[in-house]
């Protein structure tokens, strides 16, 4: 659920910024448990599966908050 709601917060930070999920060209997850990955993997692949950036997913030991499970970064570039 966390991973689905960072992403919809990119998306809409995308469309803020007049560009859209094609426009991503790296995302950056980050799990603080490794067992999860594939749940994260599979909403990321929800948003991207046709876009296909570059991606890397990676299992930390925790975040300074324990109720937060992953973090999503995301790079968009837009041609003018």
């Amino acid at each position: 659920a966390q991973a689905k709601r960072a992403l919809e917060i990119i998306v809409g930070a995308l469309a803020q910024a007049g560009a859209e999920p094609r426009h991503v060209v790296r995302t950056r997850m980050y799990v603080a448990d490794a067992s999860r990955w594939e749940d994260v993997a599979r909403a990321h692949g929800e948003v991207f599966a046709d876009i296909r950036p570059a991606t890397t997913l990676v299992a930390v030991a925790g975040f300074v908050d324990p109720a937060i499970l992953v973090e999503v970064e995301a790079e968009a570039m837009v041609e003018d």
